[in-house]
């Protein structure tokens, strides 16, 4: 059954889900070899955000040899990541810091309580 694409097209669309494929195994392997959640927090973010890129280039790329006209939908899906992966991720780094310390963990420093201990920092380096 003859799906109406070019070969090529096939080849270049397979060959960026391959790529999409790889940047999530080693994203995986580097979540995994990490120590530290915040550490850990990187590579997934780094390299689900250019995998959803290739699979949605990948998806523009058939589509739109399918179809004889230029698809664009599947780019909505990376430009919505972009909005929502910093957002989450300052979420998880903010509820780690909260619950370290509650903990009472060392490495976590004290929170700001005033707008003037923000601008302590600044003035120490002048």
């Amino acid at each position: 059954m003859s799906t109406g694409v070019s070969p090529v097209v096939e080849l270049v669309a397979a060959g960026l889900l391959v790529l999409s494929g790889v940047l999530v195994l080693v994203s995986a392997i580097g979540f995994l070899r990490l120590p530290d959640f915040f550490l850990r927090m990187h590579p997934p973010a780094l390299a689900y955000t250019l995998a959803s890129w290739c699979v949605a280039a990948a998806a523009v790329l058939y589509f739109s040899a399918l179809e004889s006209r230029m698809v664009l939908r599947p780019l909505l899906i990376p430009v919505l990541l972009a909005f929502t992966v910093p957002v989450t991720t300052v979420l998880l780094a903010r509820a780690t810091v909260f619950r370290r310390r509650k903990r009472g963990a060392a490495d976590v420093p004290e929170p700001l309580t005033s707008a003037s201990e923000v601008a302590k920092p600044e003035q120490a380096e002048r």
